[in-house]
């Protein structure tokens, strides 16, 4: 398949401008007078004294009023920054407040989760994997089970700790009794024509339906395709198709829930060895499509 390539067009700024003007002015005008009129001033001599000019009014009585500070509008401007500095340490304190609430409350759904049996997890886990492939177009079966071969076809369940960030939000501990169920395919030998047409329509389909495009990279010769989406409360979804490889793989992850098998106090629980009892069904074609088979 030829590479399909993107034209990009690059372009080049040349700022441009014209020198500053330069303003332009002429020398100041100089009085000038004839010799004749320079000898008669000489001759008169100084001018006859007059009276002598008033001086200042007696200092009267000051008027009345507060004194000035010899501040003017600076001390205004100090003032105001004065009573702005009060109103900002009064926002701060309500953001920090309102923080702190935001994450008491994230802390907490850490621990809030519903008491959901594994097997119900994996079949909604699966579900969602079931329905991406309809929409990617393979016609091929995956039964459950992985092979020990490299870039092999599988369809597995697996489980997961889930984690606790405490009062603050801050801490990272594990939840006793609560998992969170997955489920991982893959299959090899697929081919661009049919991943690349197929991881194109499930974008356009997850996104209609809901789901928020977390990442959605197309790629190239030598560059991976990948899909990554997400949905309120928990469930994501992620696709790879290696180009290199023709290796396509996809998984869903579904949201965490306490085990109603698991008591409190009791032995230490392991998610993983709760999720290797549970078998996925196979991952069936949807209606054939025309093309090759992957």
């Amino acid at each position: 398949m030829p590479e399909e390539t993107t034209p990009t067009d690059t372009l080049t700024d040349s700022p441009t401008g014209t020198p500053a003007d330069s303003p332009t002015g002429t020398p100041a005008d100089s009085p000038t007078g004839t010799p004749a009129e320079a000898a008669d001033l000489a001759s008169a001599g100084p001018a006859p004294a007059g009276p002598a000019p008033a001086g200042p009014a007696p200092a009267g009585p000051a008027p009345a009023g507060p004194a000035p500070t010899g501040r003017g509008p600076a001390g205004s401007a100090a003032r105001a920054l004065g009573f702005g500095c009060l109103g900002c340490g009064g926002l701060v304190l309500l953001v920090v407040v309102a923080l702190i609430g935001m994450l008491m409350w994230n802390a907490s759904d850490g621990t809030d989760l519903p008491r959901v049996a594994p097997e119900d997890m994996a079949d909604r886990a699966f579900r969602h994997s079931q329905e991406a492939y309809d929409v990617l177009g393979f016609t091929r079966t995956v039964p459950a089970g992985q092979e020990s071969a490299d870039d092999a076809p599988y369809n597995t369940l697996g489980a997961q700790y889930c984690y606790d960030g405490g009062a603050l939000g801050l801490e990272d501990r594990t939840v006793d009794g609560a998992y969170g169920m997955y489920h991982h395919w893959a299959l090899d030998h697929v081919p661009a024509s049919r991943a690349v047409p197929g991881l194109r329509r499930l974008h356009r389909r997850l996104r209609d339906d809901g789901w928020e495009v977390s990442s959605y990279t197309e790629g190239g010769k030598g560059k991976d395709w990948t899909l990554y989406v997400r949905r309120d409360g928990g469930e994501r979804m992620s696709f790879t198709w290696f180009t290199d490889r023709r290796y396509f793989m996809g998984g869903a992850a579904v949201p965490c829930a306490y085990d109603p098998g698991w008591t409190e106090g009791g032995e230490p629980y392991h998610p993983d060895s709760e999720a290797g009892s549970l078998t996925p069904p196979a991952l069936l074609p949807s209606t054939p499509r025309s093309g090759p088979a992957a």
